[in-house]
């Protein structure tokens, strides 16, 4: 289990980069007279230490742990550009050709921060934000190359040297079968980074909005597969953000146990009272469970990346990936939420704990990739196009009582778009309760089954429930 394991990136991350990205975002990116994005000084800093670990050429296993590790700061300003740079890395090994694989996957892989390029995904417009099928803008041949013109109205890592960009060739059909999926290379221009957003979270990351203008594009693979590839690219992205949420939990709790161990009041340290402690043993347990589902489906990924996975793996893959991250990034604003009221009115002071800006962060992390509706209701497509719904029953080891519901779901569309939600909650964390007890962290895994799995458990009439919290806080991992 990661959680167990030392590595020289997890010093960096806490030596290095952790104080530069607290330093930076007092001093969020801005829009320079030129147009080019500026940084703080030590948004650099952190930017040299990520890049120099050599996450973005690891295989899947690898820059899962450092992806789980860096984001014990926060999102950091990195983490995104991570994300999305892994993700334009996998379109172009499995989608482009030949010669735009050569040309812009180099770069890419660069470990050097100072020379690498870093990729970002511009996919949402202000009228087709979810509802891709819906967006405007537009795709022009020219010669060997495109044309892209029109606004894209939520751009993180506005300050990328490679774009990917959904737009709709002229011509092509209207929804999603008329997406293409395109390379747009900063250093050829025809765009304008309009301004950039203000956000809750993630502040030290430039988000901007950006009106595209006769941009030279390269399409990525068939343009016909525009909307497939982008789901790719997407998917990426949910997996890996599974895996940063994750981080935000485990650092939350990290805060909050050692500052209940060291905080006195009435005569002793604060981690001694049974509300302290089941505060801490519910963070705890929750931590390790999105841990446990998240590298279950690295696993899957990894398969996949290698060519050794099933039919049925990939089927497992496609609803996980998107399941998984809507119950990661709701758990984690819960859980450093509950950080912030182990400190008390210190959880809430910015420069006394990282946990305003994990919280900050956390929320953003919620929206990315799809909102939690739109995953869940692509899962529920996926579950009846792949008549997938004994494969995931199977593979989660679900309780009985959600088959039925869940199958329902799949036959019934109204009662499904309704219901879809809370079943998938069931299904994750049946999955985690599993992987726990796989690891062998049975306390954990009985606290998160008893508090999500266990109909009408009632911690007032269970005799072993006090235990249960002293159990979750003692494990050690092997």
């Amino acid at each position: 289990m990661i959680e167990a394991v030392t590595s020289n990136f997890g010093e960096v991350v806490m030596q290095v980069i952790d104080p530069a990205v607290a330093e930076a975002e007092q001093q969020p990116p801005r829009l320079g007279a030129d147009g080019q994005v500026e940084f703080h000084p030590a948004h650099h800093r952190a930017g040299r230490a990520v890049w120099a670990a050599g996450i973005i050429g690891a295989d899947a296993r690898e820059q899962a742990t450092l992806l789980y590790q860096l984001a014990h700061a926060g999102e950091a300003g990195h983490a995104c550009p991570v994300v999305c740079t892994a993700g334009l890395v996998r379109a172009l090994r499995t989608h482009a050709d030949d010669e735009l694989r050569e040309r812009f996957l180099p770069p890419l892989l660069e470990p050097d921060y100072d020379r690498a390029q870093r990729g970002a995904q511009f996919l949402t417009e202000r009228h087709g934000g979810s509802d891709v099928g819906a967006n405007r803008v537009e795709a022009v041949p020219d010669g060997d190359t495109w044309r892209i013109s029109g606004e894209k109205w939520f751009c993180s890592v506005a300050d990328a040297d490679q774009f990917v960009v959904t737009a709709r060739p002229r011509g092509a059909p209207d929804g999603t079968r008329g997406i293409g999926c395109f390379l747009v290379p900063r250093a050829e221009g025809g765009f304008t980074i309009r301004r950039l957003k203000d956000k809750l979270g993630t502040r030290a990351l430039a988000t901007g909005e950006i009106e595209f203008d006769g941009a030279p594009a390269y399409a990525l693979g068939p343009v016909e597969d525009g909307f497939r590839i982008a789901v790719s690219i997407l998917n990426t992205s949910r997996w890996l953000n599974a895996l940063g949420s994750t981080g935000l939990m485990q650092r939350a709790f990290l805060e909050a146990s050692s500052f209940a161990q060291e905080r006195e009041a009435f005569g002793g340290p604060i981690a001694r009272f049974p509300l302290v402690r089941e505060n801490l043993a519910v963070m705890r347990s929750e931590a390790a469970a999105a841990l446990a589902s998240s590298m279950h489906l690295t696993e899957l990924v990894a398969r996949i990346d290698e060519g050794s996975a099933t039919e049925q793996d990939v089927a497992w893959h496609r609803i996980l990936v998107n399941a998984n991250k809507f119950v990661t990034s709701l758990a984690a604003t819960q859980m450093c939420r509950r950080g912030i009221e182990a400190l008390g009115g210190n959880g809430t002071i910015e420069d006394f704990s990282p946990l305003p800006r994990l919280y900050r962060d956390a929320i953003v992390f919620e929206s990315w990739e799809g909102t939690h509706n739109v995953l869940c209701a692509q899962v529920l497509r996926d579950l009846a196009k792949l008549d997938a719904v004994e494969l995931v029953l199977d593979r989660s080891g679900a309780p009985a009582e959600l088959g039925p519901r869940l199958r329902r779901s799949v036959a019934d569309a109204d009662f499904g778009a309704l219901h879809i939600r809370r079943q998938l909650d069931t299904l994750v964390r049946a999955l985690q309760v599993a992987c726990l007890r796989a690891e062998g962290n049975e306390a954990a895994a009985e606290l998160h089954e008893r508090r999500h799995l266990t109909r009408g458990h009632d911690p007032e009439t269970d005799p072993d429930y006090a235990d249960l919290i002293d159990r979750t806080l003692a494990f050690e991992p092997k």
